[in-house]
């Protein structure tokens, strides 16, 4: 069976093979400690044998509630922030027809609201579905996160004015906490159907489970092939297979050892705008997992050619900061070759013929020759397809690689202290009990208060 490919070999003059492989003894013993439970954040690591341990039932279970809302729904309006949202948005993305929203799928259009606090997007969002049947999937394990607390006060009372507040009820799914929080406590008050998040996983690691499932099953995705493409991955990269055939420790190895040697930025790289989710879910992933004491590498990303007219400059002669993760596909899911046209005032007849996947790969090809020249090390990682299968093996791949690292670089890879420093300023800023005096030293920083 073909397999998530990884080469590491445009890392080596930049740091050297030694570096790299040198890590061995240690990427073995955090993997060790990761799967012994004797790491930081330990009481996290429910994600690491979730693909394994999904049980049939539970699909189902996940497989039946998504079939509902699918024959009631227009629209389906999914409220969460960070890993809430952004897993089922990448795998959504990444399988849905580019122009889902502009033309007919068979399929509700999902939507996602909670992860910004942008009055012109709420306010249009409840424009669209003023005129459309929908369903709401919160999300939360307190419910009282800013963000989708917001946005589900508002998505609910535009329901319940819109159908009625027992029809609502029937149309609003929660997945929360399992025995505690605000949003627990609502759901049991008005009989919204309910999953759990896991205690011991977190957020950015939760695609696996009801946060991530139900999202794409609406949108009429498999999730059984996703779980069985992560549950593969997790045999692939566990304690039993060596260094040098586990490609989440040789990733770990390569982006640490060129981390050591002054590379603090990675940027991660693809050919097709489908993955483009999957990037901005992968940052999420490595910057609140390794962002912390100083520390960690930048997660960027870009999509190719696209950004070549825009950053293409700067990755090829600007500072010798950034190292490359470029994500392949080998097969594309359409064929569209390129005409020949008679006048060829566009000089495009040498290509005439010609797919348009093979110009794009000779486009990645020339791409990686030019930023090797430029001194861009490269990691290049290939799928075989975009399918629901490979990308949760790359989801698992990654969420594993994102542990090992975290541990590499001596940092917690699963809590996020950080970012609580913003919400305490917003909350004294806004007036919120218990933040009054913060909030009048605020204000008279700013200047708003004598």
């Amino acid at each position: 069976m073909s397999s998530l490919s990884i080469n590491i070999e445009d890392v080596f003059e930049f740091a050297t093979q030694d570096q790299v492989f040198g890590l061995e003894p240690i990427i073995d013993q955090n993997l060790k400690a990761l799967h012994a439970g004797t790491g930081k954040g330990n009481n996290y690591i429910g994600w690491l044998s979730l693909p394994s341990s999904i049980g049939e039932d539970s699909l189902q279970s996940i497989g039946k509630v998504a079939d509902d809302l699918r024959a009631k729904s227009e629209v389906v309006v999914v409220v969460g922030i960070g890993g809430s949202y952004l897993g089922a948005k990448a795998v959504i993305d990444a399988l849905n027809h580019s122009f889902a929203n502009q033309l007919p799928t068979g399929n509700p259009m999902v939507v996602f609201a909670g992860h910004n606090i942008c009055e012109e997007y709420h306010s249009e969002l409840l424009e669209l579905l003023d005129n459309k049947s929908y369903s709401i999937i919160v999300i939360s394990k307190s419910g009282t996160t800013t963000e989708p607390a917001i946005a589900f006060r508002l998505l609910k009372q535009h329901l319940e004015l819109k159908v009625g507040k027992e029809e609502a009820s029937s149309r609003i799914v929660a997945i929360t906490d399992s025995s505690k929080g605000a949003l627990r406590q609502l759901a049991t008050q008005e009989g919204y159907r309910t999953f759990t998040i896991p205690h011991d996983v977190g957020g950015r690691y939760s695609v696996l489970t009801p946060v991530g499932l139900l999202p794409i099953a609406v949108a009429g995705f498999d999730i059984k092939k996703l779980v069985a493409g992560a549950a593969d991955a997790e045999m692939a990269t566990g304690v039993d297979t060596p260094f040098d055939k586990n490609p989440a420790c040789l990733y770990a190895a390569a982006r640490n050892a060129l981390y050591s040697s002054g590379y603090k930025v990675e940027i991660m790289v693809n050919y097709t705008p489908k993955l483009h989710f999957l990037t901005e879910w992968w940052k999420q992933l490595y910057g609140e997992s390794e962002g912390k004491e100083n520390k960690g590498i930048f997660p960027a990303g870009v999509d190719f050619t696209t950004d070549l007219h825009s950053l293409g400059q700067y990755i090829q002669e600007g500072e010798r900061m950034i190292f490359e993760t470029v994500i392949s596909v080998q097969n594309s899911r359409r064929k569209l070759d390129i005409p020949y046209n008679s006048d060829n005032l566009d000089e495009l007849n040498y290509i005439a013929g010609k797919r348009l996947s093979d110009v794009n790969r000779m486009a990645q090809l020339g791409t990686t020759l030019a930023h090797l020249d430029g001194k861009v090390p490269i990691i290049n990682l290939e799928i075989p397809e975009i399918s629901e299968y490979w990308l949760g093996y790359l989801i698992y791949f990654f969420e594993k690689a994102c542990a090992i690292s975290g541990y590499t670089l001596g940092v917690n890879p699963f809590d996020q202290p950080g970012v609580e420093a913003y919400k305490k300023n917003m909350f004294a800023l806004l007036g919120k009990k218990g933040y009054e005096e913060q909030g009048k030293l605020l204000r008279k920083i700013l200047g708003e208060e004598n």
